[in-house]
C-alpha cells in the first residue's frame, strides 16, 4: 500500500476516534460534574459505546440500563443489570417492534421520579418502533424500502416515521412521565437537528426543564481529521488540509463528479467534506452502499493522469446492507478491477459497486466503530 493511501486511512481513523461514543459521552458527563444515580437508555448504532461512556462515569450510580442496537453491534459484556436488545437496520422488522415494546415496558417499570439518561445515536428510527393503529409492519417495511431505493433524504424518511409512530416525534414523553431527563445525542443528520435524530423520540419536548446536548457530530470528525493530517509526516511538505464548508447531499454520482472536479481544479492538498448522499437503485440491485457507489463513480471519472485519491466512507462501520463502510479509490482502481474480469460500468449501473471494489482491493472494512456521524469524503491531490 502506498504511503498516500496509508495516510488517508490514518486520517479517517483519527476522525472516528475523535467522535467515539464512549469518549464523547464520558467527556460530556465529566464536564457537567454530577455523578448522581440514574437509569440509562441507549438506542442506536453507537449505543454500546455511548452506554460504556456513561457506565464508566457513573460507576456504582448506574441504577439500571436498557441498550437497543443493531444486530452485530454488541461486542462486549455490559453487565447483568442491563437489558440488551439487538434489532434491524436499515429496514425495521419484528425485532424493531419487540424493541419498542421493551422500551415502553422498561420506562413504565422504573421507580417514580428517578432520573433517566437517554443516549441516542443514528439508526434509532429503524431499531425501535411502536406503530400507530392502521399501520402494519409490512406496510412500514415497504414504505421505508421505497424511500431508500428512490434516494429520499433522511429528514423526509424520518418525517414519515414520526407520523406513523406512537413513540417518535416527542411521543415517548407519555411513558417518561415527570421523571428528570437528560439526553445526549450523536448527530447523524445534516444540521444536527435533534427532532430528526432518531426521528425525535424526545423532540419536541413538552417541558422547559429538559436537559439535552449534541456530544458528537460530523464537523467534529472533520476537524479532527484536518488536525491529524496536518500533523502527520505522510504528506509532501507544504500540502495543507482544508475542511470544506459545503455539506454534500443528493445523488452520489453527481457528488462524485463534483469532488473529482474540485480536486482537479485546486491546489495540491487534502480536502475534507461531510456527506449524506442518495442512490436511485435499479430493480434487483447488487451488493454495495451509497459510499461504495460514490467511490466507484469517482473511479470511473478519474483519468489515468489524475494524481488523485478519494476516500468515501461512513462513520458507523457499515454502508447500505454491507459490512464494508466505503472505499478508497485512485486512478488505478478501474484497471485493477478489470484485471479480475469485471466490467466497472456494468457493476456501477447494477448498484454492484461492492463486488467491483472488492476485486480492485479498495474496500474499507472497520467493523462497528462506536460512532455514527454521517459520511466523510477525503480527497487528496498530489502535485
Amino acid at each position: 500500500m502506498s504511503k498516500h493511501r496509508t495516510h488517508l486511512l490514518e486520517t479517517y481513523a483519527a476522525g472516528l476516534a475523535a467522535v467515539n461514543g464512549e469518549q464523547a459521552v464520558y467527556r460530556a458527563m465529566l464536564v457537567r460534574g454530577k455523578r448522581e444515580p440514574c437509569h440509562v437508555v441507549a438506542i442506536g448504532k453507537a449505543a454500546e459505546a455511548m452506554f460504556s461512556g456513561a457506565a464508566r462515569y457513573l460507576k456504582g450510580n448506574l441504577q439500571s440500563g436498557l441498550l437497543i442496537t443493531k444486530h452485530g453491534h454488541v461486542n462486549s459484556t455490559i453487565g447483568d443489570h442491563v437489558q440488551i436488545i439487538e434489532s434491524a437496520h436499515p429496514i425495521p422488522d419484528e425485532s424493531s417492534l419487540q424493541a419498542g415494546k421493551a422500551l415502553i415496558t422498561y420506562l413504565q417499570g422504573l421507580p417514580a421520579e428517578e432520573p433517566i439518561l437517554f443516549l441516542i445515536s443514528g439508526g434509532t428510527s429503524s431499531l425501535v418502533e411502536v406503530l400507530e393503529a392502521g399501520w402494519s409492519l409490512p406496510r412500514l417495511q415497504q414504505a421505508t424500502q421505497d424511500m431508500l431505493a428512490n434516494g429520499v433524504v433522511i429528514s423526509d424518511i424520518n418525517a414519515m416515521r414520526r407520523t406513523l409512530s406512537l413513540i417518535k416525534g416527542g411521543k415517548l414523553w407519555q411513558y417518561v412521565s415527570e421523571r428528570p431527563v437528560r439526553c445526549l445525542l450523536m448527530s447523524d443528520v445534516p444540521g444536527d437537528d435533534p427532532a430528526v435524530i432518531g426521528s425525535g423520540l424526545l423532540f419536541p419536548a413538552p417541558r422547559e426543564d429538559f436537559d439535552w446536548e449534541i456530544v458528537a457530530s460530523n464537523q467534529q470528525a472533520l476537524a479532527a481529521m484536518a488536525v491529524a493530517s496536518s500533523s502527520d509526516k505522510g504528506l509532501p511538505g507544504g500540502v495543507s488540509s482544508t475542511v470544506m464548508p459545503d455539506f454534500l447531499e443528493g445523488d452520489a454520482e453527481v457528488v462524485a463528479h463534483l469532488c473529482v472536479e474540485h480536486l482537479r481544479n485546486s491546489e495540491p492538498g487534502l480536502y475534507l467534506w461531510g456527506a449524506e448522499t442518495t442512490v436511485q437503485l435499479p430493480l434487483n440491485p447488487g451488493h454495495g452502499g451509497r459510499n461504495q457507489h460514490l467511490a466507484l463513480a469517482a473511479a470511473l471519472y478519474l483519468r489515468p493522469d489524475d494524481n488523485l485519491f478519494l476516500l468515501v466512507a461512513g462513520t458507523d462501520g457499515t454502508d447500505g446492507v454491507t459490512d464494508d463502510t466505503g472505499a478508497l479509490v485512485d486512478n488505478g482502481t478501474v484497471q485493477r478491477g478489470k484485471s479480475q474480469n469485471l466490467d466497472p460500468l456494468a457493476c456501477f449501473q447494477a448498484a454492484n459497486a461492492g463486488i467491483f471494489l472488492a476485486a480492485s482491493g479498495d474496500l474499507i472494512h472497520t467493523g462497528p466503530t462506536g460512532t455514527n456521524v454521517m459520511d466523510v469524503i477525503i480527497g487528496l491531490k498530489l502535485s
